[in-house]
């Protein structure tokens, strides 16, 4: 275990090496100029000395690969670097916006794994044809709903014609319910599809109809027998819906004016804010890595047999190097 969990942090490395040196390269190619951008080179108070001054400050005027080794460097290091806009240290940027990001995400998230798995689990468990075709059809119909129009719905109902939350700002938990059920409306369909065919599918394993002949309940064939197996499909595709959740927010933040990540990632992206975003990514590239890591480790909790197959492959290849060696 310890030697699988080693090298999925050796590949967790390489994904975020990835996703900087992508970045990176992407940002530089774009044609505009982050320090023009922020003196404006349209105006007359700016004199190229000091476009310059600001370049050779930020280390604008060195080459490229030069560029991208100094700040790699720094990178690992901890330091990633000022915004162009303010001067302020990103660190310290990211860290005030990712607070309230991660208070929306991870109620979003944890909505839209019990709305998602409970509209899955009731709609593979109602015996009425036309009741469960209508539950089934629910999400793909969540999929499709775009996410800021969605947004905006919910703030005409319960922000303006029916004031139960607020419509703006970070007013305590009330002022996260709107934006975490829009997080949650596409996040919980996806889970819900995939969840509620996986279950279709398991319940007509024969150890399910062994189970049904034993006497057990339907709701304890589901939640027991069923739901373990039928799990792992939704589990997968909830680590890879964490960064979609992420980039979620920049929506969320912007239709509810709320602070965080999201707003910071659409400032920064219409200033051109090269450090800014960098960082982002790479604190995006870091949840998605954890996300998926940790639903690795879960995998073997549900399905044992998982650590079985791995321990035997492991046992296999060692073998085979065994025979090899004896050969030579």
């Amino acid at each position: 275990m310890l030697r699988y969990v080693a090298g999925r942090l050796v590949q967790a490395v390489g994904v975020l090496w990835a996703a900087y040196t992508v970045s990176f390269f992407v940002l530089w190619a774009l044609p505009s100029d982050p320090v023009s951008l922020l003196l404006g080179t349209d105006s007359s108070d700016v004199t190229p000395e000091q476009l310059a001054a600001v370049r050779h400050e930020y280390g604008y005027d060195r080459p490229l690969v030069v560029q991208y080794v100094h700040q790699l460097g720094n990178v690992l290091h901890g330091d990633l670097g000022r915004s162009v806009s303010t001067r302020e240290p990103v660190s310290s940027l990211i860290g005030d916006a990712l607070g309230p990001t991660v208070q929306i995400a991870l109620a979003g998230l944890l909505l839209a794994v019990v709305l998602g798995g409970g509209l899955a689990v009731l709609a593979t468990l109602v015996r009425r044809r036309s009741l469960q075709a209508l539950l089934l059809s629910l999400p793909p119909l969540g999929v499709a709903i775009p996410g800021f129009w969605f947004g905006l719905v919910l703030l005409q109902w319960f922000s303006f014609r029916l004031p139960v939350f607020p419509a703006i700002g970070d007013q305590g938990f009330a002022s996260i319910v709107l934006p975490a059920v829009t997080l949650a409306l596409p996040t919980g369909a996806v889970i819900a599809q995939l969840l509620s065919k996986s279950l279709v599918v398991t319940l007509r394993e024969p150890y399910v109809a062994t189970a049904r002949a034993k006497g057990a309940s339907p709701v304890r064939v589901h939640l027991r027998h069923a739901l373990r197996n039928a799990a792992l499909p939704a589990l997968t595709a909830t680590g890879l819906l964490v960064g979609g959740l992420l980039g979620g927010t920049v929506v969320t933040e912007t239709v509810f004016s709320r602070p965080g990540l999201g707003r910071l990632t659409a400032t920064a992206v219409q200033a051109q804010d090269i450090p800014v975003v960098q960082g982002v990514v790479l604190v995006g590239a870091l949840v998605f890595v954890l996300a998926n890591l940790l639903v690795d480790l879960v995998y073997p909790l549900l399905d044992p047999r998982l650590e079985r197959r791995r321990r035997s492959a492991g046992t296999r290849a060692a073998a085979t190097r065994v025979d090899a060696v004896a050969v030579a």
